[in-house]
């Protein structure tokens, strides 16, 4: 199936004490195997709403969502969390580790939550590790490592239950331009080489152009722009 993702007149409103606040209305999208999709637009435009939509992280007030094939929103909560663990990795621009744990388990979470053996857990962990470059500090807790290695702790952890989609929130938002060069040349080749369906969010026309389809959310609405 080429079609990956679907959403479909989506709109999202929220509740205010003399009304509601309306996000958007009517937004579509449709992403294929092995796009690789930046969405800009200004801060508070309604990107990472749009984003959480996608990842089912929260519900939209009207339209529809289809993940390979399935309606998100026929399923229930602990259905959700399902897909999210096996079908979808987030990569946020403040990396969400847990400190109190190591880099390796860190990355091993996922497979566990999904009932993976301890063992195996681990060592597909450890492989992961590898693609990002970090296999040497295994041992090493978030707080000992510099920002660009956390966020590829963070990348490792989205891509261990091997996706099919992969949602990154602003991924270089909280560091300078050379590491987050490093970090989008990262998850360009882990994109391409797992066959990855990609969306990154970002008001940075830099980090758009790694991308091979950008897309302007702009007064409610998607139109895809020229970065030419």
């Amino acid at each position: 199936m080429n079609n990956v993702l679907h959403a479909i007149n989506l709109g999202k409103e929220y509740p205010l004490p003399d009304g509601v606040l309306r996000v958007f209305k009517g937004i579509s999208l449709e992403l294929l195997k092995g796009d690789l999709v930046a969405i800009m637009g200004m801060s508070g435009v309604g990107k990472t709403t749009f984003l959480n939509l996608l990842g089912a992280l929260d519900r939209p007030t009207e339209g529809e969502i289809l993940l390979d094939g399935e309606d998100l929103l026929a399923k229930n909560e602990k259905e959700l969390a399902e897909i999210r663990n096996q079908k979808i990795g987030f990569v946020f621009q403040f990396y969400h580790l847990l400190p109190e744990f190591t880099t390796l388990e860190n990355i091993t979470f996922p497979l566990l939550i999904r009932g993976v053996d301890k063992m195996t857990a681990r060592e597909r962990a450890l492989k992961m590790l590898r693609e990002v470059f970090l296999e040497e500090k295994m041992n090493v807790r978030p707080a000992q490592l510099s920002g660009g290695e956390q966020q590829r702790v963070a990348i490792a952890r989205a891509l261990v239950n091997e996706p099919r989609l992969l949602l990154a929130d602003e991924p270089t938002g909280n560091m300078d331009w050379k590491t987050g060069q490093a970090i989008l040349e990262l998850i360009r080749e882990l994109h391409q080489k797992k066959g990855l369906s990609s969306v990154i969010v970002t008001h940075n026309e830099k980090v758009a152009r790694f991308c091979n389809k950008v897309l302007l959310m702009e007064s409610g609405d998607l139109k895809l722009l020229s970065l030419q």
